[in-house]
């Protein structure tokens, strides 16, 4: 079980980053130097936590717990980030319980020690601060962890749920700073005492400090039990156990790892991961945050996802498909992509059918993406034909010719939104998406008869590429009307575009093929596959072990969803 804390990260809007203060090494119940780990003393003595052997599970399929034995005593420790109804905090609990089962009394002292090693910003590669580290008292028994320079962008502050000791080193450095609070207690024969440190963070140590107030006010019991709650209420079905497992594994991850709140505003922003070991990092682009996690979200929260469909137009709305940008909407790397524009018209249309919310295209923000979104499509017409042109492929990638099968699939789709959701006078002058549709078939087609299958991109010159992109495979056609599951068509260029899988593979593949006729033998594999802990990577291999940026907040989402689809709307059983 991986019930190592790494780093405390937060989002930053004003460095378009996140921000990241780790030890100098990740712990583990309380080996190794940590940036915060639980020491147990005994009668004084230091006992090691994990010397009799620790078993971590996730309560709620989300909550790190442990428990462990020392000695006669039985440990139990749980780790969570409040969420919930008046629980949604900037911060984490330390619950730690010890059940004494020997004949006598025994006094211990539970503690949190940690070292501040390392603080960095990081948008996807990781640059540290370069001034010291400061470690200091805070009020009411708290540690406050901090950089030296004003003004600072982030504080952490740690409490206790009662008396404690605080140390704490004096002045700042550039060396490591130790620190820990500690809470003296009472076991009691054949009872059990409990203790909770409380850890906020905040733009700076006031906020920080009034955070942990809050939570010591409500109560790390009552802060638990909406946390619990809420995250049961988040969970999906599909009738399989396993499936459900790793459906609701991803959702989640891809729920707090694929959104956050920017610490400096408060305000939501969708990115590809908040993991600090993908690649990607603090990065997004239009199709993954619309196509990708906003519908995994939508599944557990509508209420959000409106939220976030809203601040996704107010962000990247001003400029669709232009690449990829900052977590703030500034652009990070130009290179447009049709699907772009149209995945603001596909979620909005979902978001729509999912919830019977047709108000929400009369939100300004939503209305004028459309627009805009409609015009940069538009632009993008052939002269002679109706088929539209991209830069770059859904992945990124530069686009072999200008017109590709997914783009213009996708684009169908999105004017079929358009008729419905543009006012009167605009959704007439909009092409007919089966226009669009048949001459895909008509131009795609590279052979006739038996063997008739399509090209994934051509410059309407008689030069075609039949190498298939993951993001924009000719497997996500169905999704968007273009082709049915059963044509033939469809059938043949799936086979005649299937990829090689070698040692490594990207695990976007795997999620693709659960749409076509392979579908039931990945969603077994799925099942048995290890991930990243069970957390989508963007590259696995054979076996589906994590072996390249895992923590794939985005892909969770992506996987998540496609498991619910298969199983809901395809009726795929593992």
């Amino acid at each position: 079980m991986d019930g190592a804390i790494h780093a405390l990260g937060v989002l930053h809007r004003g460095a378009r980053a996140a921000i990241e203060l780790a030890g100098t090494a990740d712990f583990l119940a309380g080996q190794g130097a940590p940036l915060l780990g639980p020491v147990l003393r005994v009668n004084g003595e230091v006992r090691a936590l994990a010397a009799e052997g620790i078993a971590w599970e996730r309560a709620v399929g989300w909550l790190p717990t442990f428990t462990c034995t020392v000695g006669t005593l039985v440990v139990r420790g749980s780790i969570f980030a409040p969420y919930g109804r008046d629980a949604d905090m900037a911060g984490a609990v330390y619950t730690v319980a010890v059940e004494n089962r020997g004949p006598t009394d025994v006094a211990i002292e539970v503690a949190l020690e940690g070292t501040l090693g390392h603080r960095q910003q990081r948008v996807r590669t990781a640059r540290p601060f370069d001034d010291e580290h400061l470690v200091s008292r805070g009020d009411d028994e708290m540690v406050l962890l901090e950089g030296a320079a004003i003004p600072g962008l982030v504080a952490v502050a740690i409490g206790s749920d009662g008396p404690a000791t605080v140390e704490v080193p004096e002045g700042a450095s550039r060396e490591p700073r130790p620190f820990a609070i500690r809470r003296a207690l009472t076991a009691p024969a054949g009872g059990a005492v409990q203790s909770a440190f409380y850890i906020a963070v905040g733009p700076e140590r006031d906020g920080a400090q009034a955070t942990v107030g809050v939570l010591r006010r409500r109560g790390w019991r009552s802060l638990l039990t909406a946390t619990r709650e809420a995250l049961t209420a988040l969970e999906q079905t599909t009738g399989n156990d396993g499936i459900d497992r790793l459906l609701n594994r991803n959702l989640l991850f891809a729920y707090f790892y694929g959104v956050g709140r920017g610490l400096d505003d408060a305000h939501y922003y969708l990115m590809r991961s908040r993991a600090p070991w993908h690649g990607v990092g603090c990065t997004v682009r239009d199709w993954e945050a619309l196509m990708w996690t906003v519908p995994a979200v939508q599944l557990a929260d509508t209420g959000l996802a409106r939220e976030l469909l809203v601040r996704s137009c107010e962000l990247h709305g001003y400029a669709p498909g232009q690449g990829v940008h900052y977590i703030d909407g500034t652009l990070f790397q130009p290179g447009f992509a049709i699907e772009g524009p149209a995945a603001f018209a596909i979620a909005t249309d979902r978001y729509i059918r999912d919830t019977g919310d047709d108000q929400v295209v009369e939100d300004p923000i939503i209305a004028d993406t459309l627009y805009l979104s409609y015009d940069d499509i538009v632009a993008r017409r052939d002269e002679r034909v109706p088929l539209y042109s991209t830069d770059v492929a859904a992945s990124g990638a530069p686009a072999p010719f200008p017109f590709t099968l997914h783009g213009n699939a996708a684009v169908a789709m999105a004017l079929d939104v358009f008729r419905r959701t543009l006012d009167e006078e605009a959704a007439a002058a909009v092409e007919d998406p089966a226009a669009v549709r048949a001459a895909i078939r008509r131009h795609f087609a590279i052979e006739r008869g038996e063997k008739a299958r399509l090209a994934t991109a051509v410059d309407l010159a008689g030069g075609t590429a039949l190498e298939d992109d993951p993001a924009g495979s000719i497997l996500w056609l169905p999704l968007y009307d273009a082709l049915d599951r059963e044509d033939s068509l469809f059938r043949r260029t799936v086979r005649a575009t299937r990829p090689e899988l070698g040692p490594e593979t990207l695990l976007l593949w795997q999620i693709a093929r659960l749409l076509g006729p392979e579908a039931q033998e990945v969603m077994t594999w799925l099942r048995r596959a290890p991930l990243d802990g069970g957390i989508a990577a963007t590259v696995v291999d054979a076996d589906g072990r994590a072996t390249a940026d895992g923590g794939d907040a985005a892909l969770a989402g992506l996987l998540a969803h496609t498991l619910w689809y298969a199983s809901h709307a395809l009726g795929l059983r593992d």
